[in-house]
């Protein structure tokens, strides 16, 4: 049992509050309910724990909001209250953190705000892509159908980012498997042939040589290189939460060889796929170049969509300040222009993330074919230079015999 500060509103709307002692706050707001007494706020007194939920404690996936979403979809369709379905949703929700979200936009909408205020008070949990549609929907009365849309779109966004990190996921997994197969023969294996070799005498051959060298480096100074690389990789990590250090490392990561063009390909997807999607749901295009490029994911990319915002907003087109930033290609930019013509630029952004899309399912699998073979023979050149260079001295001894 736990101690309750709750602040409500009587049916006639006089203010409220007060304490109680309650296992949850659920079984608090039914106490209450007993009263006729609507919560408005419910905190968990000092001394345990904050009924307040934070991410610290708890995650929510695409997967979670895809399924809220579409059974909220459903519900709202079927002509159930907005707070019935809040409130269903609020005890059937697999996940006990999002339940706890859903929980507080519950009771938010009682206590008189809209559906997309409540969800703006839960950033972590819902984003301005997702607030804002929902306003959209919520303002032409077509709830329902925004949010099926919503979680089509988290869903073909979850499927590019999963497509994104299973690209760079295998070569990350090789390397790390190379690092550690190597510190392993660097400080165990190689020593034990190094003191043989010390034993018999005689001068090594000059790849031995290396090896033992590097060795001894190893053994002597792993503590340090260890330490070294932890502190690199916080260092690199805080810089790159800096505006120039985003900057400069997504502009890097642009720029590199067959990665650079499929972060280029996913971005621009992703761009063309959020952008249409809001223009679609009667979210204004200033907004919804705000929302994306908040949601780029590249800080060169963002800063490109921002430069063309402000251009759009002085009364240009946006086909025209867009192809100025040179970040995207020339086919996009053409295909925003004729949308814009044709009046169909919220289908034509669709038909260019389509595009995009199998490009980047393309990308991926042309890059995991051609990483394969070639981090393969990277780590068998590695390890077979070491062994070789065990190995020359035994035969250099058994050719003297």
């Amino acid at each position: 049992m736990a101690t309750f500060a709750w602040t409500g509103k009587t049916r006639q709307g006089a203010q409220q509050k007060g304490e109680i002692v309650a296992k949850t706050r659920e079984e608090v707001i039914g106490l209450l309910r007993k009263q006729n007494i609507l919560v408005t706020s419910i905190q968990q007194k000092a001394g345990a724990l904050s009924i307040k939920f934070g991410f610290g404690g708890g995650s929510v996936t695409d997967k979670d909001i895809v399924v809220f979403t579409r059974q909220f979809a459903t519900m709202i369709d079927a002509g159930l209250p907005l707070v019935q379905c809040l409130e269903i949703l609020s005890t059937q929700t697999e996940n006990k953190f999002l339940a706890k979200v859903v929980g507080e936009v519950r009771q938010e909408v009682e206590s008189g705000s809209t559906y997309a205020d409540a969800l703006r008070k839960q950033p972590k949990a819902f984003d301005d892509l997702y607030v804002n549609m929902v306003a959209a929907g919520e303002a032409g009365g077509i709830l329902d159908t925004i949010l099926n849309r919503l979680a089509k779109h988290i869903e073909k966004a979850a499927k590019l980012k999963k497509q994104i990190k299973s690209a760079m996921v295998y070569p990350l997994t090789i390397m790390g498997v190379a690092v550690i197969i190597v510190a392993i023969l660097m400080i165990w294996v190689i020593p034990v042939f190094a003191k043989m070799f010390s034993d018999f005498g005689g001068v090594l051959p000059a790849p031995t040589q290396i090896v033992v060298t590097a060795s001894n480096i190893s053994r002597q100074y792993a503590p340090y290189l260890a330490v070294g690389a932890v502190l690199g990789w916080i260092g690199l990590k805080r810089f790159y939460k800096t505006q120039t250090g985003r900057k400069l490392m997504d502009r890097t990561a642009l720029k590199m060889p067959v990665i650079g063009d499929l972060i280029r390909k996913a971005a621009v997807a992703k761009f063309t796929r959020t952008l249409g999607t809001l223009i679609s749901s009667g979210v204004p295009i200033l907004e919804g170049l705000n929302i994306t490029a908040k949601t780029a994911g590249n800080k060169v990319i963002e800063e490109a969509i921002m430069t063309a915002r402000q251009s759009i907003s002085e009364g240009k087109t946006v086909s025209d300040p867009l192809g100025k930033t040179k970040v995207f290609p020339p086919m996009v930019v053409q295909m925003i222009s004729v949308g814009e013509t044709t009046g169909a630029l919220d289908a034509m952004l669709g038909k260019i993330a389509d595009f995009y899309e199998e490009e980047v399912d393309a990308a991926v699998a042309a890059l995991t074919s051609l990483l394969e073979p070639m981090l393969m023979v990277f780590l068998g050149a590695i390890i077979g230079f070491i062994v070789v260079a065990m190995y020359l001295p035994i035969f250099k001894m058994a050719g003297t015999i």
